[in-house]
């Protein structure tokens, strides 16, 4: 069985629930699904850079329990900015990581030509332009495109946001022509196949992706041993400076499978 863990990196659980059962049922039949917020008070939502920098540590914390001991053969941080990933690559293990804007990209970027990205606020857009140019994706975007909503607008009128989508996306393909549209939030989760239907182009969708990349990575390190190398910038953090960074043992919601 292939042990996944979601981190919610925010200090509410309101998502956990919904999000678990959403990945559960896309997952592979061999993948056990488990998923987290940040234990304690904390942001919200990670709309603004200064609320990411408030996380950063507990993050940290729940990687390094999460790659303690082989209890999870991969991890996503569960956020469209990919927070942290680097900081999470060196604390690791064997244990693979990724996060939404990488796995969605490399998805969209073999699955079509020009990928538009869809987000709730323009305020979103300089953070993850820069992944996008890092990821080496910068030549396939064909736009980014704003829906004017916050985190919490997205579940809490689905109909609302479906239709928005669904504008946006048709958008994208007619004007700015995508070829591939990327919901860009975890909480845009539950809309892919509908959207999609309708604009006759993929849709990837910002929680199953990373999950199904997810899986894959955790298939190349236990077919293959392609882990995260040790040999460049992802150089394991030492054992002496682990002090800094203590685990931290998160609530998990926990697949019942």
């Amino acid at each position: 069985m292939t042990r996944i863990l979601w981190i919610n990196p925010v200090g509410t659980d309101a998502y956990d629930a919904p999000i678990g059962a959403e990945l559960r049922a896309e997952a592979a039949p061999g993948t056990r699904v488990d998923v987290c917020s940040l234990p304690g008070a904390g942001p919200q939502h990670l709309e603004w850079n200064a609320l990411e920098a408030v996380v950063a540590g507990p993050t940290m914390g729940v990687i390094r329990w999460a790659a303690e001991g082989g209890r999870y053969d991969a991890a996503v941080i569960g956020c469209f900015y990919d927070p942290f990933l680097r900081g999470a690559r060196e604390l690791s293990g064997s244990m693979a990581v990724t996060a939404p804007a990488e796995a969605c990209l490399h998805v969209a970027s073999t699955v079509g030509e020009r990928i538009s990205i869809l987000v709730g606020r323009k305020k979103w857009i300089p953070e993850m332009h820069e992944n996008v140019v890092k990821y080496g994706f910068a030549d396939r975007l064909a736009s980014f495109r704003v829906l004017e909503m916050r985190v919490e607008d997205f579940q809490a009128d689905p109909e609302f946001t479906q239709q928005r989508i669904i504008a946006e996306a048709e958008a994208a393909v007619e004007h700015d022509r995508a070829d591939a549209v990327v919901l860009g939030c975890t909480i845009e989760f539950g809309f892919y196949r509908e959207v999609q239907r309708k604009i006759g182009a993929p849709v990837i969708d910002a929680i199953t992706a990373p999950l199904r990349y997810a899986e894959f990575l955790a298939a190349l390190g236990a077919d293959h041993e392609w882990h995260t190398s040790r040999a460049g910038g992802y150089d394991a953090v030492a054992p002496r400076e682990l002090s800094w960074i203590p685990a931290v043992e998160p609530i998990l919601n926990v697949d019942p499978r």
